[in-house]
């Protein structure tokens, strides 16, 4: 036998002790069903077979393989193949892969099973028997494994600035229709409210900061607020949300279908959740969620549908937070300049405006610059601006053009600011 024969067996004997020493996923087949409470979420797995030991396998043998390969491909899912995964980005995936087969030891992965159904749903023998393909659902603690993650430095709870400002501030509301407030939405539709509360559930259970509109004052900054952006398009839920200075808002809508099974009227609920960032109303995510149709209340079957959509726009959430942050701190700032002065006075002013901006600003973007409004997106460091008073006390310090600075509205994300003539 020649010596490259013989360093092509040892190769192949080398590479098949390391697959039957791995505890990776065979199927990798999983759908997702839904999130049945914050940190649980239900998955639908397929699990392969195998029997290693035996020539002709054995039932016992295939049905105990093919059940852990589908808890494995079940985890693997949340952490990999969701459409919102745990690994979400490049460097927790590399990170992974030195960990990945300790991690999928059947000791470590049984963690992280909160239930599994009692009976296949399906059970097929594939490879003229040699195989068994079996299909389950599980509820995958999705918490538990974030914390392992978190333990091993695979992914991060909490980047160094999130530490210091904490989660975002989100405020929940309604899509509203015609003249109809958001907050007297709440307050009149039972739906509407069922599905705020569900919303907000999910907010504090994850340590979110959550905004109630109905318990705010703000009804008088929403003129304000409207003057200041005349010119652009009407949106209540965004002037309430950058009123109120949410970092986030998530507005939802609900649609309710029944229909007749016999003598019994079923019902279904189908839900929208959108999540925008609140200094500029860009758009994060967007979900749909449903219930199963069945004969039960409206409000049972709008929190199950809820649950299914607001995992997967919080998850968005949080990838923005992480990634804006890198900024600094983002605040939206309006300035009016008084009529009273020229356009060209005018001009010279905003020019002045905007000197001062890369002084006390990481970065920025200019959003809109008319003849007597300028706006603007700021990012600041934390260490150095802590509130949005502080930008404010540094634009009266430092100005020095025609005018003076006052002050018309302050709040987390919001500075409204006009320049008056003196």
């Amino acid at each position: 036998m020649t010596i490259k024969n013989k360093l092509f067996i040892v190769l192949l004997i080398f590479s098949t002790f390391c697959l039957a020493k791995s505890n990776l996923p065979r199927s990798r087949e999983a759908v997702f069903i839904e999130v049945t409470s914050p940190g649980v979420v239900m998955i639908k797995a397929t699990g392969i077979g195998i029997d290693k030991k035996n020539r002709k396998p054995k039932s016992k043998n295939l049905d105990k393989s093919a059940n852990l390969d589908a808890r494995r491909t079940a985890v693997w899912f949340v952490l990999s193949g969701n459409t919102d995964p745990i690994l979400y980005n490049e460097e927790s995936q590399k990170k992974f892969k030195n960990i990945e087969n300790d991690f999928f030891n059947k000791n470590n992965i049984n963690n992280y099973i909160a239930w599994e159904s009692e009976y296949y749903e399906s059970r097929v023998k594939i490879d003229s028997g040699k195989k068994l393909k079996v299909k389950k659902t599980y509820k995958i603690n999705t918490g538990l494994i974030e914390k392992y993650l978190v333990e091993k430095g695979i992914i991060s709870q909490k980047t160094e600035i999130m530490q210091k400002i904490g989660l975002p501030f989100i405020m929940v509301i309604p899509e509203t229709k015609g003249d109809i407030s958001a907050i007297e939405l709440l307050q009149t539709d039972i739906n509407q409210k069922k599905g705020a509360e569900v919303i907000e559930a999910y907010l504090t259970a994850k340590s979110f900061d959550v905004i109630v509109p109905g318990q705010q004052k703000v009804i008088q900054d929403l003129s304000s607020t409207q003057f200041l952006l005349a010119g652009e398009e009407s949106d209540f839920s965004y002037m309430l949300a950058l009123s109120i200075g949410s970092d986030v808002y998530i507005t939802y809508s609900i649609d309710i279908f029944e229909r007749k099974v016999g003598s019994t009227t079923v019902k279904k609920v189908s839900v929208g959740c959108r999540a925008f960032e609140t200094t500029t109303g860009k758009l994060l995510g967007t979900e749909t969620g449903y219930s199963n149709e069945r004969n039960t209340s409206d409000a049972v079957l709008i929190e199950e549908a809820m649950k299914d959509a607001v995992e997967k726009v919080l998850s968005r959430i949080i990838k923005y937070w992480e990634k804006d942050l890198r900024q600094g701190v983002q605040y939206k700032l309006i300035v009016k300049v008084s009529q009273d002065f020229s356009t060209d006075e005018a001009e010279d002013i905003i020019f002045a405006i905007a000197d001062i901006i890369p002084k006390i600003s990481k970065s920025y973007k200019e959003n809109i610059v008319a003849d007597f409004t300028y706006d603007t997106t700021i990012w600041c460091d934390v260490d150095q601006i802590k509130s949005s008073s502080d930008i404010y006390r540094y634009f009266k310090k430092n100005y020095e053009n025609e005018g003076e600075i006052k002050r018309i509205s302050l709040n987390r994300k919001l500075i409204l600011l006009k320049v008056i003539y003196e």
